[in-house]
């Protein structure tokens, strides 16, 4: 995860432990952990949409991964997916979105 992407989660988390300090001294005891609050948005649209925060994850393809390997000689021996993984070519997208901001990083 990239510097602006953990920005917009912190953000995102502020925004929740604030509400829940505004709401109700008795919900702040129910506040979730960082790391619980964003599988909460991986996981939970409703959840998700409520504090703003959009989480999306999703396996690239195989022509995808090409791409990002710069593979598009027709003169080199093709590259295999074993290869790829070995020169750590990204496998997942990451989207984040907070606030109409949206960022993407490769893992």
């Amino acid at each position: 995860m990239n510097n602006e992407q953990q920005e917009l989660l912190d953000e995102a988390y502020k925004n929740y432990c604030t509400q829940l300090v505004k709401d109700s001294f008795l919900l702040l005891r129910n506040r979730l952990p960082l790391d619980i609050f964003i599988n909460k948005c991986k996981t939970d649209p409703e959840f998700s949409e409520r504090w703003g925060l959009k989480i999306e994850e999703r396996e690239l393809s195989l022509e995808e991964r090409r791409k990002l390997a710069n593979y598009d000689s027709v003169f080199v021996s093709p590259m295999t997916v074993e290869s790829w993984d070995r020169n750590n070519i990204p496998t997942k997208l990451i989207t984040i979105t907070h606030k109409d901001k949206t960022i993407e990083s490769y893992d």
